[in-house]
């Protein structure tokens, strides 16, 4: 049969009609890019600044104040806390609030004065690697620069283009920089995003399009007994999962487990049951298995990019940072790299913890009101 052309345009035609029907297939079409030229263009950041400094200045002389300054109108820094002992310090570090600390030693002016090179001690959270890097290379050049301009009139000779203190840094959880003790404990809450979403929101969408949802609807079983019903298989799926990679952290990949691992576990049962829930009402709102993969790519991109799995979280703007931590993902990545890295406990993960129960009740909330006792 010849190629014909009247043909070819009725099916062109046929195709734009039906993706005119189809309109949530349409709106993925365009907004998964627009999606990406945002989050791409504006909140990815490899080189974060303004991140949340802590310092303890136990030496109160003009040097210490000078260092203050420079740290506090520098665009790495933003100084948000002031400590008073060394223990406010490890403190605020496990639980995340702050990504540096600086310490003025004591007798950190009359060593200097001294011409003796006292010991500027910079601390990091380094579970991220890549979130520290930039900033602990300033520290040394400004501090210097700062430091330069009080050594004035017979203080002058002490200046040089070389530090007049040795900078002592100390990175902490991952003091060799390796990445794999970053990715592999974030890829465990990754690869629960993916599947147990994808796998639910294909659930009542299955159900629909094989028309065994009439038996499901001629049954008096209520809407929560319904979603319930389907979630619960699927948790045994995600610990599956988290075997699967614990197991290769800890023999593959070498990652340190300073903290509790039945803990992790435990927490990590809020984070699936959050997922299958998202899932869950994905599948009530799609109209076939098609839509609720679609769906379910539109949830998984921001996740991924927004949560501080791929990039730095505190490099992005902060109207990015606000949609992150919107999402579970963003706040199981804390507990996970928490416990396995830094030895929190559950104190110290709580407050990621009630975000991701808030997102449980919302979306499971939304699923039972969206679940339709008919097939109309």
């Amino acid at each position: 049969m010849n190629f014909n052309l009247q043909r070819f345009v009725a099916i062109v035609l046929k195709e734009f009609i039906q993706m005119r029907r189809d309109r949530l297939t349409f709106g993925m079409m365009v907004g998964i890019p627009m999606l990406q030229l945002v989050l791409f263009g504006y909140a990815i950041n490899s080189n974060p600044k303004h991140l949340p400094t802590a310092v303890y200045a136990a030496d109160n002389s003009v040097f210490s104040r000078t260092i203050v300054w420079g740290l506090r109108n520098s665009s790495y820094f933003d100084l948000t806390r002031e400590a008073h002992g060394p223990e406010e310090i490890q403190n605020w570090l496990a639980e995340g609030k702050v990504q540096f600390a600086v310490t003025v030693p004591v007798d950190f002016s009359r060593k200097l004065l001294r011409g003796e090179k006292p010991d500027l001690l910079l601390e990091a959270d380094a579970t991220d690697p890549s979130a520290v890097g930039f900033a602990q290379a300033a520290v040394s050049q400004l501090a210097t620069t700062v430091i330069n301009r009080d050594l004035t009139g017979p203080l002058a000779r002490l200046q040089s283009s070389a530090p007049p203190f040795n900078l002592v840094s100390h990175q902490h959880y991952n003091p060799e920089s390796i990445s794999q003790y970053n990715i592999v404990p974030g890829l465990m809450g990754v690869m629960l995003t993916m599947t147990m979403i994808i796998i639910t929101g294909l659930a009542i969408t299955r159900e629909r399009e094989r028309g065994t949802m009439e038996n499901l609807l001629s049954t008096p079983v209520h809407p929560g007994e319904v979603i319930v019903g389907k979630i619960v298989p699927y948790i045994m799926v995600g610990y599956v999962q988290v075997a699967l990679v614990l197991l290769a952290a800890k023999f593959l990949f070498d990652v340190p487990f300073i903290g509790s691992v039945p803990l992790l576990v435990a927490l990590t049962f809020l984070f699936i049951v959050a997922n299958l829930a998202v899932g869950i009402t994905f599948s009530t709102i799609a109209k076939n298995q098609l839509q609720a993969v679609q769906m379910a790519f539109f949830f998984f991109l921001p996740s991924l990019l927004l949560s501080g799995y791929m990039f730095p979280f505190r490099g992005m703007p902060g109207w990015a940072q606000d949609l992150g931590e919107c999402l579970p993902l963003t706040h199981f990545l804390r507990v996970v790299r928490g416990i396995l890295l830094k030895g929190n406990g559950l104190a110290e993960c709580a407050p990621d913890l009630w975000p991701i129960a808030l997102f449980v009740v919302i979306m499971l909330a939304i699923g039972i009101k969206r679940y339709r006792q008919t097939l109309d």
